[in-house]
């Protein structure tokens, strides 16, 4: 076997990639609509196609590496990768480029699986370490390659942005293929397509209802129907799931204690991280003559916003330390009242440009603390044949926080708004709010941590007992 640093490196620079992913197209975003000659609504979904499958394929990904080979679809997954990049590279319209990044979105499933192979093949007493490191790539690979982005596309022509995603992948495939070793670990049985595509069809529906709610109006038919639709599906689908032999998730093993209040705190998690994504750099971008912003650039802002990801990283050797020695558990505590730190911080102190690079190093220390925490809680409760689908599954809960954040705070954003030119642009009261709800949602994971058991019980001890 390779030696075990070797695959913790190699898995960390898959994650990279694939969080790398969500903030690909960035700079040019509000580009969009002129560079493919296509409504701003219609270049939305070049965002939201990544957001739909990231969502989508995460638990999907998992069940099949538990099935039939965790690195076998890691290497499926970033093919995906580089096959979507190509296409987007390729194509001179919106519609092979939203092809291409629902493409580039399945690859985020190769972090949970990473994950998994962790606990598969390393020694015990390194395994909270290389998990923590792991996780903070959710945050690193965002916070790395915003600037990467925005130096790509101020220096060169837009479609390289995918042809650098291509090379990236192709280059991660073959580290994975020469260094990290075949599964073993199998987990019997069929494949469950019908729950797949029920699990498909109900989160497509309830993430539209989310993610374009803003647009389409949260009262309108389409929404209305996406929404209500999509939850009725997936409470079909929870019954199905519940009733055959081999489902896509183990349900019952999900409503375990630690397993159901770690998902719901990811929720909130996710909230409070993508709530600081979004504000921040749009407060660091506008012209200060409105009275709330600070004029930067975009390469500008994303250096201020970058020290978050270097915090994750830097701290994700002590995260596995640190959750070794006082469990996972007050790690995600501690991490949830670094958030509400930092929020509370940013209501006081925002004047200063330095004062916003402060909060985000503080925002980066939450979430290095609680991303690191939440897939060790859940291995720690399922049975070993589970981690690939029950990591899918958290991650599912994380995106689920970024999209009621990526909605909830684009809201407040364009309502609370002030004529600037021949624009409409957020007030401080709009940037206040959002930080209040930022930090409303961290004392939310706070609060669900504090109800985690403590300590685990035999059978969550020796998960392959019978239950």
């Amino acid at each position: 076997m390779p030696p075990q640093g070797a695959i913790v490196a190699v898995l960390a620079v898959a994650g990279l990639a694939s969080s790398f992913m969500f903030t690909l197209v960035v700079p040019i975003q509000a580009k969009l609509p002129e560079l493919l000659h296509a409504s701003r609504e219609d270049t939305a979904w070049v965002v939201t196609a990544t957001l739909l499958a990231a969502a989508v394929m995460t638990p999907i990904a998992g069940r099949l590496g538990d099935m039939y080979g965790k690195r076998r679809i890691v290497l499926v997954l970033l093919a995906v990768l580089v096959l979507g990049s190509v296409i987007a590279a390729t194509s001179p319209g919106i519609v092979g480029i939203v092809i291409g990044r629902a493409l580039q979105g399945a690859v985020t499933g190769v972090i949970p699986l990473g994950i998994s192979i962790l606990r598969d093949v390393l020694h015990e007493d390194r395994v909270d370490a290389a998990i923590a490191l792991i996780s903070a790539t959710l945050g690193v690979g965002g916070a790395l390659g915003l600037p990467i982005s925005a130096l790509i596309t101020e220096h060169s022509d837009w479609h390289v942005l995918f042809w650098m995603a291509a090379g990236l992948g192709a280059v991660v495939f073959a580290l994975v293929l020469w260094i990290v070793p075949v599964s073993v670990l199998r987990t019997a049985g069929r494949f469950d397509l019908i729950g797949a595509m029920g699990l498909t069809v109900g989160l497509v529906g309830v993430l539209l209802a989310i993610s374009r709610g803003n647009e389409w109006g949260w009262t309108s038919p389409a929404v209305l129907c996406c929404g209500l639709g999509g939850v009725a599906v997936l409470l079909l689908w929870g019954w199905y799931e519940l009733r055959i032999a081999d489902p896509l998730l183990d349900l019952r093993v999900a409503a375990r204690r630690p397993v159901l209040l770690t998902n719901i705190a990811s929720v909130a998690m996710g909230f409070a991280l993508f709530a600081s994504n979004v504000v921040y750099p749009q407060m660091l971008e506008l012209p200060q003559s409105t009275g709330a912003g600070f004029g930067l650039s975009l390469l500008a802002a994303s250096l201020v916003v970058m020290p978050s990801g270097l915090v994750m990283m830097v701290l994700s050797p002590f995260s596995g330390r640190l959750a070794h020695t006082v469990g996972p558990r007050l790690l995600l505590i501690a991490g949830a009242a670094a958030l509400i730190v930092a929020y509370a911080y940013t209501l006081l102190f925002s004047a200063e440009v330095w004062q916003i690079l402060v909060a985000n190093i503080l925002i980066g220390v939450g979430i290095g603390f609680g991303y690191a925490a939440m897939p060790m809680l859940i291995m720690r409760s399922v049975p070993q044949t589970e981690t690939g689908a029950s990591n899918g599954l958290n991650a599912l809960f994380r995106s689920l926080g970024t999209s009621a954040a990526a909605a909830v705070i684009g809201a407040v954003l364009a309502t609370l708004t002030v004529t600037h030119g021949d624009a409409q642009v957020p007030t401080s009261a709009a940037f206040r709010l959002s930080f209040v709800l930022g930090g409303a949602a961290a004392v939310i994971a706070l609060l669900v941590a504090l109800f985690i058991p403590a300590a685990r019980d035999a059978a969550e001890r020796h998960p392959s007992l019978p239950q």
